[in-house]
Formats: structure tokens, C-alpha cells, sequence
């Protein structure tokens, strides 16, 4: 009976830690070129997309009070508008699984949508980025 217990009471820690280790992973995905990645995060209770770039053709000027890294990040709220952000850090993670071209992902409020011309995110008021090597749009 002790030993029924133990091992009952193993399985119940490796299920625990498993759940735990599930919610640790990034939810996001990559487009199938590899070169876009994007990552839900929660911050404050209210949802955030962002999008990462990593080669494109023409880098924009960096404004004067961004010290780190501009013109490849992308961030947007569930609500308002979406925008280039200064960041030092990135959230390309090729653990992340792949949008294939054609298909669409959605949480809390935003929608993108993976083509072979790039990648299209928006937030439910429809306010968002699409991104390409050639060119990168905030709408």
C-alpha cells in the first residue's frame, strides 16, 4: 500500500512539473522562412503581441532616445495602435512552432496571418503591423 502511495505521489509531482514546465514556454509562433517570430506575453493583466524581424532591407533611422536596437521589433496592444519599439533583446525562439504560409493564429484579441509576401498581426480594433524583408508597415 506504501509503495502504491510513492509511486502515485511521483507521478502527481512529474504531472505538476510538467504543467509548470508547459506554462514556462513561449506562446508565439515563427513564419516558415524563419526570419518573423512573434510571442504573446500578459503584462498588468492585459494582453501583448510582439514581433521580431530579423533581416530586412533598409534598416529606419534610430531616434535619439532609443540607446538599444530600433527597426526590427514590433509591439501592440489588445486595444489601441501597434508601433516600432527601441529594444536591446529579441524574442526569436526557434522552439516556437511555425505559422505555415496560408494559416492563422489567434489569442486574446489578435489575429496574423502568415503569407509567402510576409506577415500580416492585428488587435480587435483592427490596428497592426505587416511585416516583410522589403518593407514593414504599421497600421
Amino acid at each position: 500500500m506504501m509503495q502504491r502511495f510513492a509511486t502515485v505521489a511521483l507521478g502527481l509531482s512529474l504531472l505538476a512539473a510538467s504543467l509548470a514546465h508547459a506554462q514556462d514556454r513561449p506562446i508565439g509562433f515563427l513564419t516558415p522562412s524563419r526570419n518573423i517570430a512573434c510571442q504573446f506575453f500578459t503584462d498588468n493583466g492585459q494582453g501583448v503581441l510582439r514581433c521580431d524581424i530579423m533581416n530586412i532591407d533598409t534598416r529606419p533611422r534610430r531616434p535619439a532616445d532609443c540607446e538599444l536596437e530600433r527597426g526590427n521589433a514590433f509591439e501592440m496592444g489588445a486595444k489601441g495602435a501597434a508601433g516600432r519599439i527601441c529594444a536591446g533583446d529579441t524574442i526569436m525562439d526557434p522552439s516556437l512552432p511555425t505559422l505555415a504560409y496560408g494559416e492563422v493564429w489567434q489569442r486574446a484579441g489578435f489575429t496574423c496571418r502568415s503569407e509567402q509576401t510576409g506577415l500580416t498581426c492585428f488587435n480587435a480594433m483592427q490596428r497592426g503591423v505587416s511585416l516583410a524583408r522589403a518593407k514593414q508597415e504599421v497600421f
